[in-house]
């Protein structure tokens, strides 16, 4: 029935029974871990020639490797920072945790289950993090399963803590006293015009601010409050935090991309908001009504195409920034890097003739930006807005352009100029 993975991969049988059924999924989650050991081991093996190939080339030691992770991360369609950590953790799987790797490898423990791992030992020696790998991923003396084949994952957590900590208390101790260091709140888009709010806290801060929600929530409810426990926590955060509560209105600043119409006549064309995306064209109206707010507008046609900029310096002045990360979507123009846009970046290179215009421009992360610096990276602008990008290794990855790119947008229509004079004098005025 398994003879081979190709086989497997064609799916099971008409009328395949229960049992069977059961087999073909075991099998390929089976196969899903090796494929994951297997692209560890070739990652690793990818920047050892990498880094050869740069040494003889005369890169500096301390740039030997550079542009691995950005390759790693586009041959396996995620991000350039999970295409790091991808790159990190195969190289501590092979050089550090054998018998991890060998689970892996064998199709008896993920990726996800060797990142567990890898995390909670990365501030021991090498010596005590092989220990911990012996410990739970090794088989036993007479064949015996490892332990941490049936541990879920949670179990298996608190597995690799206990033995850390027995291990070198003081560099857990140490590592929990820096980790308040990386204290920090975070945003991302949610379904429906909503939004997580997250932040990453000491652990009795944390605790101590969601009592402190919990108990006005219990209050709210004594009072008769009809509001559910998690509503009425959302909306004392939001008081407390922006002084809704004393009956002041936040100013903030809205960067919103959208027709006149869907702005002044109740058009229905999708807006974009900056950090967040589309939204109905009605919302936006409707939200821009709830707080004293200065717009900040680029203005499309009824199609939704920007208007192009260009600059004959090297540098993209600010208007033309502003432009790049608008068109742009805010959002690394890398294909799977979802990281915000922050430098202004020439396609092809300002050294080698590109322009300093709008068509030759793109929104890069920190990390996208240095990786294509490296040697032997290529891009060019498509004549359809696209971005063409080529590794070192030859192979070629597309950015499909953006939805609000033209070529040659038509100019501003009457009702667009008169908006954007109200707009330019709520600016000076603000």
């Amino acid at each position: 029935m398994y003879e081979t993975t190709d086989h497997l991969l064609d799916g099971p049988p008409p009328g395949a029974s229960e049992g069977e059924l059961v087999d073909w999924i075991s099998r390929l989650e089976a196969v899903k871990c090796t494929a994951e050991a297997v692209q560890a081991q070739a990652a690793v093996r990818l920047e050892e020639a990498v880094r050869a190939r740069q040494s003889a080339a005369g890169v500096p030691a301390r740039k030997l490797g550079e542009g691995v992770a950005s390759q790693v991360a586009l041959a396996r369609r995620v991000s350039p920072e999970k295409g790091a950590k991808l790159l990190g953790l195969a190289k501590i799987l092979i050089t550090e945790m054998p018998h991890t790797f060998a689970l892996m490898k064998a199709g008896l423990f993920s990726q996800w289950q060797a990142t567990i791992l890898a995390r909670e030992t990365a501030c021991l020696s090498v010596e005590d993090r092989r220990v911990i790998d012996y410990e739970l991923c090794a088989t036993g003396p007479d064949g015996e399963p490892a332990r941490a084949v049936s541990m879920g994952l949670r179990q298996l957590e608190n597995a690799a803590k206990k033995l850390a900590i027995t291990l070198d208390q003081a560099s857990v101790v140490a590592r929990a006293a820096n980790a308040k260091q990386d204290r920090r709140v975070s945003l991302r888009p949610a379904p429906d015009t909503m939004t997580w709010l997250g932040a990453l806290l000491p652990v009795k801060d944390g605790v101590a601010v969601f009592a402190a929600l919990d108990q006005a929530a219990k209050a709210a409810h004594a009072a008769g409050d009809e509001r559910t426990r998690g509503q009425v926590m959302a909306d004392t955060l939001l008081d407390r935090v922006t002084g809704r509560a004393e009956g002041a209105k936040p100013r903030i600043e809205v960067k919103i991309v959208m027709t006149a119409d869907s702005l002044t006549n109740d058009a229905d064309q999708p807006a974009m908001v900056e950090g967040y995306g589309p939204v109905p064209a009605a919302w936006a109206r409707e939200a821009l009504t709830d707080a004293e707010v200065f717009v900040r507008r680029l203005f499309t046609d009824p199609a939704g195409q920007l208007v192009a900029m260009e600059s004959r310096s090297r540098k993209a002045p600010d208007g033309l920034g502003e432009f790049v990360t608008t068109r742009d979507g805010g959002i690394c123009r890398t294909n799977g890097c979802d990281a915000p846009i922050r430098n202004i970046d020439h396609v092809e290179r300002h050294a080698d003739g590109g322009e300093t215009r709008a068509e030759n421009l793109q929104g890069l992360c920190e990390r996208c930006n240095q990786a294509k610096e490296a040697l032997g990276w290529q891009a060019r602008p498509g004549s359809d807005g696209s971005i063409i990008t080529t590794t070192p290794t030859g192979h070629t990855y597309v950015s499909p352009p953006p939805d609000t790119w033209s070529p040659d947008p038509p100019s501003l229509s009457p009702a667009e100029l008169r908006l954007r004079d109200v707009l330019l004098t709520h600016t000076l005025a603000a």
